[in-house]
């Protein structure tokens, strides 16, 4: 993370009114433990392809979609930051320059990228649906 992302989770939860201590109390949901194993196993494979796809970057958002797909998802300050965090050039040239590595990376260990890549993209789908669920 790098620039404003690295402090939004903080400001969100404070936005929110989720403490410290309800955050410590609380374990970590499927897709979160999920995120955290592919990653720990993408490092350990010590492959700089497979750490960048077991990246969530790649499956895209809705941050970066469509604008009315976008403007429907603008219901709080917090959506709002999150959005403008990821849609706008400099984003998407980082974005770009990722997708640019794998490009270049990926083809030498296609099987393990692939494996990956539908794993990260699948924990992804999980995180939105348990989200929405809990808002529902």
């Amino acid at each position: 993370m790098s620039g404003e992302e690295n402090t939004y989770f903080l400001r969100a939860f404070e936005a929110l009114g989720v403490t410290e201590d309800r955050r410590r109390g609380r374990s970590d949901s499927q897709p979160t433990a999920g995120f955290k194993a592919i990653m720990h196993e993408a490092a350990q494979t010590r492959s700089y392809a497979a750490a960048l796809s077991s990246s969530s970057w790649q499956s895209g958002s809705i941050s970066t979609g469509p604008p009315a797909r976008r403007s429907r998802c603008r219901t709080t300050l917090v959506h709002a930051e999150w959005i403008r965090l990821h849609d706008n050039s400099d984003f998407r040239g980082f974005v770009d320059f990722l997708r640019a590595e794998s490009d270049r990376v990926g083809p030498a260990e296609a099987d393990l990228c692939r494996d990956f890549f539908r794993r990260a993209v699948a924990l992804e789908l999980s995180f939105f649906e348990a989200a929405y669920a809990e808002r529902t």
